[in-house]
């Protein structure tokens, strides 16, 4: 299955965010116990992180992203990209 990788954004402010934490991490969990072997993670510098994960397609990528509570409440701004694996 062909990886995927979600940039993000924060756009609202920290307790605003936090708020849906809990609600992203069940998300996680749960992409991960569907098989698609899903990684996240915020930078060290406040302000964004990234979700890592597998899909059978782009459009199967842009449903998962749209189903993320962050995303779903207007937490944060985004970029999906396919990524192309050259060394594993």
């Amino acid at each position: 299955m062909p990886w995927f990788v979600k940039i993000e954004e924060g756009t609202v402010d920290k307790p605003t965010f936090d708020r849906y934490v809990p609600a992203h991490k069940a998300y996680v969990e749960d992409l991960i116990a569907k098989g698609h072997q899903a990684k996240t993670g915020y930078w060290q510098r406040r302000g964004g992180g990234m979700l890592l994960f597998e899909a059978e397609s782009m459009e199967e990528a842009q449903q998962i992203v749209a189903s993320d509570p962050l995303v779903k409440h207007g937490c944060v701004k985004y970029d999906l990209y396919e990524w192309c694996i050259v060394v594993e």
